[in-house]
């Protein structure tokens, strides 16, 4: 990594407060998404605050504005400006504190020299952004300072729970995403356990409906069904347990777009129980207030990843065992049936 123009003659260590500077990135960082390189590059800068920089236009990557997924390319300039961050002195917990509170609700479920499982909390984002300041992997690399390379190689909403994986070396990073995107002989088996409003009729169901995003005024992500414009996508779904007026259904998700099982559930009149954006909000209420069971998240979980190693070839089934605030829901629903 160089450091170029007006801070040529500088050290190449984070950024100063008091000028801009500008690095070329190299090989190193080659496809790595801008906000996760900038979250490297400024270490104890909050989430937000990158954010705000990038959206704001203040950093410029070859001397025009960028998304914050924007992936950097070999050779790219991006100018950084100066870094002020408002005193932590106010009493509000700094950064250092509540990535530390976070990293101790994390839960490895597999590790190698190229892989980490996690094994997600629900409440827990995967990144900052959009008003939070830290996710998993803020608090996965403030964890591991030693840590070279730590990027997110899929991502879940904030309240889904289970398996989530982090890849430790680029070769590996570039591999899996190579899997995701049907580009080998191989694919990534990702299997969710959803709890759905009504009763479910058929044993298996193969959904094809076309999905399309936009972002809202507020920054928040919202997805509909589309089949002229939307994006194809496509969720096997079986059906695991009748419990009266809810369905537990497995979800096997063959393309990986933003809310994909929330919607096509959604759309077929069939949402899942605790769902904010989506759900039925009615039956939330109902079901947050179950006394000593009630559900007060989303019941979605990803529970199983398969997949073949990009760097070992060994074929790995990483399981996340179900939280204890969905089990007892589910023993709720099912004592109900025998009232």
């Amino acid at each position: 990594m160089a450091l170029t123009g007006n801070n040529a003659k500088k050290s190449t260590s984070a950024p100063s407060a008091e000028a801009s500077s500008t690095l070329k990135i190299d090989e190193a960082h080659v496809g790595q998404r801008l906000d996760n390189y900038l979250s490297t590059i400024l270490k104890g800068v909050p989430k937000s605050h990158v954010y705000r920089i990038v959206r704001s236009g203040e950093v410029r990557v070859n001397k025009g504005r960028a998304d914050v997924d924007y992936r950097l390319q070999d050779g790219d300039a991006v100018r950084i400006p100066p870094i002020r961050i408002a005193s932590t002195s106010t009493g509000v917990p700094n950064e250092a504190k509540m990535a530390q509170q976070a990293r101790q609700s994390l839960s490895l479920l597999f590790e190698d020299d190229a892989i980490i499982a996690i094994d997600k909390p629900a409440g827990l984002a995967v990144h900052g952004g959009s008003g939070v300041s830290f996710g998993v992997i803020e608090a996965l690399r403030a964890q591991r300072p030693e840590a070279k390379y730590l990027e997110l190689v899929h991502r879940l909403d904030r309240e889904t729970s289970g398996v989530l994986l982090v890849a430790k070396k680029r070769s590996a990073l570039t591999g899996l995403h190579a899997i995701l995107r049907g580009e080998t002989d191989t694919r990534m088996e990702k299997n969710y356990h959803a709890l759905v409003k009504g009763d479910w009729p058929d044993e298996k169901r193969h959904v094809r409906v076309k999905l399309a995003k936009r972002v809202t005024a507020s920054g928040e992500k919202r997805v509909s069904v589309d089949e002229e414009d939307g994006q194809d996508a496509h969720t096997i779904f079986t059906q695991v347990e009748r419990l009266g007026m809810a369905t537990l259904l497995n979800c096997d998700i063959r393309t990986g777009r933003t809310h994909q099982i929330r919607v096509h559930l959604a759309h077929l009149g069939f949402p899942i129980i605790g769902d904010d954006k989506y759900g039925d909000f009615q039956l939330n209420k109902i079901a947050q207030a179950v006394k000593n069971g009630g559900l007060k998240r989303m019941f979605l979980h990803a529970r199983l990843i398969q997949f073949v190693h990009p760097l070992s070839s060994e074929t790995l089934t990483i399981e996340s065992p179900q939280p204890p605030d969905l089990t007892r829901y589910l023993a709720f629903l099912r004592s109900r049936q025998y009232e």
